[in-house]
């Protein structure tokens, strides 16, 4: 079994660049992928309080028998704990449903409301132990700068939508010198845009022999971005885990950051964004 390479965060803690993600799965499905994910080698798991899905995620660990200081852990919180001491509730709450004591990584979902209030009780979390580092989710370059600007324990990850469509240059540049790590989900683009047809994807793909999933993910870690694919398919489970032993060339890294055309599947700076957020609160 290939062990996965780390990135260190700023809090001293190593985070495997390569993670599992649960997003739109239902209790079973999470459950029966997690615990896949963690026998084909994953040992970042990420879910979150709006996924719904915690309890599942722990159940699998649970099953798994892999000693908790292997893995990697990470939830969020959600919008509606967004006060500094519901924020303290909201990662209590994540920590029950997950029947862990520790939290490896704990983030902002969203960018909005009372961020701040909620990331103070985030920090007092970091400060007991509870969480063993802390961080943001889709915050845009100006926003993460601000929280770490801010905050008196700095954001260790701001994990935002990151594709060869949507590679978040300027952010990821910005995060490297701000020491934040930058995470990217929904690596495969939810499929849109045709990407698994993609000619220049599908050329490196073929010089490999390799899918050309595996050519995004392995593009992923080579920038050293934390890219957490999801898949409810166990044979996608493992090929998706099974990008270590090749490595894309210089021009070929090239080839891929040509494809960027600063596509959002999700615009969080459009106001119609946010009131469907605030209507899922209401």
């Amino acid at each position: 079994m290939s062990e996965v390479p780390t990135v260190k965060l700023n809090t001293g803690n190593k985070m495997p660049l390569l993670g599992f993600g649960v997003f739109q799965m239902s209790d079973e499905e999470t459950e029966a992928s997690v615990l896949a994910a963690i026998e084909a080698g994953y040992r970042l798991i990420d879910t979150a309080t709006s996924y719904g899905n915690e309890e599942a995620v722990g159940r699998a660990i649970a099953k798994s028998g892999v000693p908790r200081e292997e893995l990697f852990i990470t939830s969020k919180l959600w919008l509606s704990d967004y006060s500094e001491e519901k924020a303290k509730e909201g990662y209590e709450r994540s920590l029950e449903k997950l029947g862990l004591d520790y939290l490896d990584l704990y983030l902002l979902h969203q960018p909005y409301g009372d961020a701040f209030g909620a990331y103070r009780g985030l920090e007092a979390g970091y400060d007991e132990g509870k969480l063993k580092a802390i961080g943001i989710s889709n915050f845009n370059a100006v926003q993460a700068y601000d929280v770490h600007f801010n905050a008196r324990v700095k954001p260790a990850v701001n994990q935002i939508e990151t594709n060869p469509f949507n590679q978040q240059v300027e952010a990821h540049k910005l995060l490297k010198e701000l020491d934040i790590v930058h995470e990217g989900w929904a690596p495969f683009a939810e499929g849109q845009h045709d990407i698994f047809k993609n000619e220049v994807l599908g050329n490196i793909a073929e010089k490999h022999s390799k899918s050309i999933a595996q050519v995004i993910l392995r593009w992923d870690i080579q920038r050293g971005v934390v890219s957490i694919p999801k898949s409810t398919d166990i044979v996608r489970i493992k090929e998706n885990f099974d990008i270590f032993d090749f490595e894309l060339t210089d021009e070929e890294m090239e080839s891929i950051a040509g494809l960027d055309q600063k596509l959002n599947m999700v615009n969080h700076n459009d106001p119609e964004f946010l009131k469907y957020l605030y209507g899922r609160l209401a």
